[in-house]
């Protein structure tokens, strides 16, 4: 399995997202080299959503923007836990 790098970050690295990122080449190239800080935001994004709908429509959204070259959730106050 492809590694996905969690080091440093508040937020443990749900299944799902590191299932998701695995799968999808470009989205980790840039998961791989952005900061420990902007990985926790991506995780804390991800995991805040309310319900399972949300965070499955979150993680899709995200896979999208990482593809992109996007470093950090955009329109998102940030994560409280840092």
């Amino acid at each position: 399995m492809t590694n996905v790098t969690t080091s440093s970050t508040v937020h443990s690295l749900p299944k799902d997202f590191r299932d998701a990122l695995a799968a999808t080449p470009k989205a980790l190239a840039v998961w791989q080299d952005i900061t420990p800080l902007a990985r926790n935001e991506w995780i804390c994004w991800v995991t805040s959503g309310k319900k399972a709908e949300t965070r499955g429509i979150r993680i899709k959204k995200g896979l999208s923007k990482l593809s992109g070259g996007m470093r950090r959730p955009c329109c998102w106050a940030g994560c409280i836990h840092r």
